[in-house]
């Protein structure tokens, strides 16, 4: 026996599994052999080794009460064993007994060698080393000398297996062209360090620094409370530079420490935050499902793409398994170096991003989102979500009502049934239908009443020419035509994300009316939106990218649009610029934009509320502008969404 730990490559779970605890605990013995061992027939040459294999069973489960023991009880080998392994949970060994050797001299006597196999990370490098145990023949009963020297290389009876972790560099989160966007930045944690104020004095201490940071006074002077009497209880997170933030002086205040440190951070506080998610202190939870990768105290993504990719993103920690007896002497057993992390690599564009970013901000009391995608690519060049939608992600997750701009698919349903962009449509001032009255929004022009082609419909936004039209497309037609332009719930887009809902059946003719105007049961988020009209320019089923080779597959469409359909479709959304209330986006500097706004009235009773939406298209850019409430579409979120295609300025072809 060397005593010397070695490293051997063994089939590891693929990738993406969260496997980091030791295999199961399975010893590599025979079924027969333990029924034997059970048996109690163990007097001949068989029962050498299934002695040692019930040995080598016992150390890999805990269990002794099969395994045949000389100089310990059952009892005594579990608690050594436990007591030995307490530092390296939650791993547990694989352990396999080889052939028993016996001893030439001694017909009552043999050895065997016990290989050990500890799954450390989800790496191919396991932790492997072999021991030997002595075999003896008592009573006609072979059995294992059991000593402290079975459970790793030449470990003594005060000795026990401690693990030093270092954890490892975490991958940058990249955007289009390899930008970084979330990188270690420098931070200040800011709290109350209970070595600098006297007990007596730590509470009002933790109220006086929750109210200088906007905290909940009671829980934060709670948890001061709870804390050790020399915990370090944190706050508030501050970057570097932050101008809501006056470090200096809260450092100032009793008991307050700023500890500089950095911290994986975005360039700016609201920067793609609920997509991107952010990284802190593991919390128990995550702890705990990490099966022994990430322990307390590691940085782990919290939310978004930093939870869901947070095992790529981490790396493997260095580890040091060292044999102690709890003083300074260690003897190192393994070690491997930590391993950084993988990047991420995702579509946002910083620029695009950021002008999203600054239009949302300016919508304060509602929840809003711009969502913009590359057509010709899928590609997500931004996602962002207005601070009233209190951190959701509304962008990719918020379904709502998409109102008139659904229209662009109940276009193509009609365009489907033999209507062209010149079809005639009557739109009467109101239609009723099972008794409910539908009506066009107010101040529609009475010049574009009566018999009107579906160009106009569009352009003007009738909501009754399409109504009246419902016979024309049926709601199976209206799903599919959704479906063909990417409004479906079946899409695995590999990220937190849906695009919107259209049921293929009505629960009546009224249900059916308002689907046609995009209420009712329809349910559409703004990247579902931003695709429709993607797929528009596209001229096929646009599937939105945001994270690079994913691995995600797209499926085909029930009926694929076509040429000559999004020709058409395109043409309808481009007279919404020409000749309806999208008129205000033709100055805006470069290709020609096609749009569609969108109301959908919300809540009950007489005081309902609209959704306002403007979905639009210039050169190879598609966009979805929401609030959640608002005016109407082309007055609410319209001006937001000229304000950012004048922001990103797409290039002229």
């Amino acid at each position: 026996m060397t005593g010397r730990s070695t490293v051997g490559a063994v089939t590891t779970a693929g990738a993406g599994t969260r496997r980091l605890r030791g295999r199961r605990p399975v010893a590599l013995v025979g079924v027969a052999a333990l029924v034997a061992v059970l048996g109690g027939c163990s007097g001949g040459e068989d029962g050498r080794q299934q002695a040692a294999d019930a040995l080598a069973a016992a150390l890999a489960s805990g269990d002794f009460s099969a395994a045949a023991l000389d100089g310990a009880t059952a009892a005594e080998a579990t608690e050594q064993r436990a007591a030995a392994y307490e530092g390296l949970e939650p791993w547990t060994p694989e352990v396999a007994a080889g052939d028993v050797v016996p001893d030439e001299e001694d017909d009552a006597a043999a050895t065997v060698e016990l290989a050990f196999t500890w799954d450390v990370d989800r790496s191919d490098d396991d932790w492997t080393y072999t021991t030997h145990a002595g075999l003896v023949k008592v009573d006609d009963e072979w059995r294992a000398r059991w000593s402290p020297m079975v459970l790793a290389p030449d470990l003594t009876a005060g000795e026990t297996l401690d693990v030093h972790r270092v954890p490892a560099e975490r991958a940058d989160v990249l955007g289009a062209g390899d930008a970084v966007l979330v990188e270690s930045r420098p931070v200040f944690r800011i709290g109350i360090d209970k070595t600098r104020v006297p007990a007596a004095e730590a509470d009002p201490a933790a109220r006086a620094l929750a109210s200088a940071v906007g905290l909940d006074v009671e829980a934060y002077a709670a948890q001061v409370a709870a804390a050790g009497e020399k915990a370090f209880v944190e706050a508030i997170v501050v970057r570097e530079g932050d101008p809501a933030y006056d470090v200096a002086a809260l450092s100032a205040l009793p008991g307050v420490n700023a500890l500089a440190t950095e911290l994986p951070l975005a360039p700016t506080r609201a920067f793609a935050r609920p997509v991107l998610g952010t990284v802190g202190a593991a919390t128990a939870e995550i702890v705990e499902e990490s099966d022994g990768a990430v322990v307390a105290g590691d940085l782990a993504g919290l939310g978004g793409l930093q939870r869901q990719f947070d095992e790529q993103l981490r790396g493997l920690p260095g580890l040091t398994v060292v044999a102690t007896t709890g003083g300074s002497q260690e003897r190192e057993l393994f070690h491997v170096e930590p391993q950084v992390g993988e990047p991420l690599r995702t579509t946002l564009d910083p620029a695009v991003q950021q002008a999203a970013e600054d239009v949302v901000a300016t919508v304060t009391t509602s929840a809003s989102a711009v969502v913009a995608l590359r057509p010709s690519t899928g590609e997500v060049l931004a996602a962002a979500s207005g601070p009233g939608g209190g951190g959701m992600s509304t962008a990719t997750l918020g379904l709502y009502a998409p109102g008139s701009t659904f229209k662009v698919a109940t276009s193509l349903a009609l365009l489907r049934a033999g209507l062209t962009p010149d079809s005639a449509l009557t739109c009467p001032p109101t239609t009723a239908v099972e008794g409910r009255e539908f009506q066009n929004y107010p101040g529609y022009p009475a010049a574009a009443l009566g018999d009107i082609p579906l160009r106009t419909a569009v352009a003007e936004s009738c909501n009754t020419a399409f109504i009246t039209a419902a016979d024309q497309a049926p709601q199976d037609a209206l799903a599919s035509a959704a479906q063909a332009l990417g409004l479906a719930d079946d899409v695995d887009l590999g990220f937190a994300g849906t695009l919107g809902s259209v049921p293929a059946e009505s629960s009546g003719a009224t249900d059916h009316a308002a689907s046609m105007i995009g209420q009712g049961r329809i349910q559409a988020t703004p990247l579902g939106m931003a695709t429709v009209a993607a797929s528009v320019v596209a001229g096929q089923r646009v599937t939105p990218r945001l994270v690079v080779d994913d691995g995600t597959e797209t499926p085909a469409p029930g009926t694929p649009l076509t040429a000559p359909e999004a020709e058409a479709l395109r043409a309808l959304m481009r007279a919404v610029v020409t000749e309806g209330g999208g008129d205000f986006l033709q100055s805006v500097p470069g290709p020609e934009v096609i749009a569609k706004s969108g109301t959908a009235q919300y809540g009950t009773g007489p005081e309902l509320q609209n959704h306002a939406w403007m979905i639009a298209a210039q050169g190879d850019l598609a966009v979805a502008v929401f609030v959640e409430t608002g005016d109407f579409g082309s007055t609410t979120s319209g001006p937001l969404l000229d304000q950012f295609l004048r922001a990103v300025a797409v290039p002229a072809a």
